[in-house]
């Protein structure tokens, strides 16, 4: 027997001969190129290009302006004008927007890369998200904490190599969080020296953001985010255990869930405690959403320059007498995944008085107050629930939640797109269509500005400048969603 080779060792091999010589050794994974790069979306690749005669929504909640002509040289904006006041080169690729509009790429915030697959087990989908997100027009997204962070991160190396489609990624550590948490993937934090490790660890290895969670303690909270600030590193956190006021006095950057997480207005809170969850709801139901507290809360919120996530998505589909997620959503998901959601929909709908009915349109008041009084509304999806929010379509979706919150379709896409670009700090290169971006664009069938539901109708999204067939995108995963 060769030196260094056991006993087992050998069995195993004799095993794995045994089994492929009967076929039961499955293939290895396919390679990245094989499973189709990203250039196999690609349809619009020039030097120069000039989309003509569109309405143009350019992100920054501005009203629409019809008849332009944006030009594109170089994958940035190089001019934008009405008829005849753009000269296109003779060697331009002309894409005619008549009917059509063009926004700017969204950068959506809170993103997975993990879809649940039934109690508290999610599978990772690395394959269906990232072609949805970018098929749907996200040109940008943060993962809101991360299940395989390591999986995240060569992803986000793969996308930005060029050898799968999806959009630019921001990725969060995994999550940081107490004990308490009934979810295999999370680790549970030993005090705030653990929470300084952790944010150490994983922003030396690539995260370049972070999120607080349900369980954390103050203390453990405080470390976290000095550690990642000294970094030039931003937290967010979807809490419970602390409040947000504690949170914004901690230095938090961004609060997700608007106001469904929020345990402010529990009465007799214990400190670093989560409060049940019929407590929460209770305290909820009973806020005045344009009172005197929550009001307080929202003008403390912004005078520390606290963002907060717009994630309705998430909550929509626990509310009765909401629509079911779209066909193309439920044709994108594996039957079985399929079958688990539309049950639980219907559960849900069979629910005529369930606490989400009023909740809802409460949280939906909230985020408007919150943007009124001068904060950072910035949007996500969080594609986990029970099934109903999948990557892209929810995108769509949650810019018309955002219009039915009150906010023009302008407003909505600017929440959804410039909003983000702000708090990541990127706004002077996406965000919004203004000449010196980078060309993250997204062509739509019809007028956003007069129905805001045309977003569900992407025929091209740009990164920067190279446009990507968003039906052939959508079309790329359907069945897949649920498995990978």
């Amino acid at each position: 027997m060769r030196s260094g080779w056991s006993a087992s060792r050998t069995a195993r091999c004799a095993l794995a001969l045994g089994l492929l010589a009967i076929g039961w050794i499955p293939l290895q994974p396919a390679s990245l190129a094989a499973q189709g790069g990203a250039d196999r979306f690609v349809t619009v690749n020039a030097p120069s290009v000039a989309i003509t005669n569109v309405v143009l929504v350019d992100g920054t909640g501005a009203p629409a302006q019809r008849g332009q002509t944006v030009l594109v040289r170089d994958g940035r904006i190089a001019a934008i004008g009405g008829a005849g006041e753009v000269l296109v080169p003779s060697n331009t690729t002309i894409i005619d927007g008549a009917g059509r509009s063009l926004m700017p790429g969204m950068v959506m915030l809170h993103e997975h890369m993990f879809y649940p697959a039934g109690g508290a087990a999610y599978t990772q989908q690395e394959f269906s998200f990232p072609r949805l997100y970018l098929a749907a027009g996200v040109t940008t997204a943060r993962t809101g904490g991360s299940r395989d962070p390591f999986g995240d991160l060569n992803l986000k190396a793969a996308i930005d190599g060029g050898r799968v489609p999806g959009p630019n990624l921001d990725v969060s550590g995994p999550y940081l969080n107490g004990p308490g948490m009934p979810i295999l993937f999370m680790h549970a934090l030993d005090g705030p020296a653990e929470a300084s490790e952790h944010v150490s660890y994983w922003a030396d290895r690539g995260a370049t953001s972070f999120k607080a969670y349900m369980q954390i303690s103050r203390d453990e909270l405080r470390a976290g985010v000095a550690e990642a600030h000294s970094r030039g590193i931003k937290v967010t956190g979807h809490l419970c255990s602390v409040t947000y006021r504690e949170a914004a006095d901690l230095g938090i950057d961004d609060l997700e869930h608007g106001l469904f997480a929020s345990t402010d207005f529990v009465p007799n809170k214990e400190p670093d405690t989560c409060p049940s969850g019929a407590d929460r709801t209770r305290s909820l139901m009973e806020l005045d959403v344009h009172g005197a507290e929550a009001t307080d809360l929202i003008r403390h919120l912004v005078d520390r320059g606290v963002a907060l996530t717009s994630t309705l998505t998430v909550f929509e589909i626990s509310t009765p007498g909401r629509p079911a997620a779209p066909a193309g959503a439920l044709d994108a998901m594996e039957p079985g995944a399929r079958e688990r959601y539309m049950t639980r929909w219907e559960a849900v709908q069979s629910r005529p008085d369930a606490a989400y009915a009023t909740l809802f349109p409460k949280a939906m008041a909230f985020e408007k107050a919150f943007a009124d009084a001068g904060g950072l509304l910035v949007a996500g999806t969080d594609p986990t629930g029970y099934g109903g929010v999948v990557a892209g379509y929810a995108n769509q979706r949650q810019v018309e939640l955002l219009a039915e919150a009150g906010f023009t379709p302008e407003e909505a896409i600017s929440i959804s797109s410039l909003n983000g670009a702000r708090y990541l700090g990127i706004e002077s290169e996406t965000g919004s269509i203004a000449v010196g971006k980078v060309a993250d664009l997204v062509l739509v069938e019809g007028d956003l500005s007069r129905d805001i539901s045309a977003i569900r109708e992407p025929v091209l999204t740009f990164k920067a400048g190279v446009g990507y067939d968003s039906p052939s995108l959508f079309a790329a995963v359907k069945g897949t969603v649920g498995i990978r």
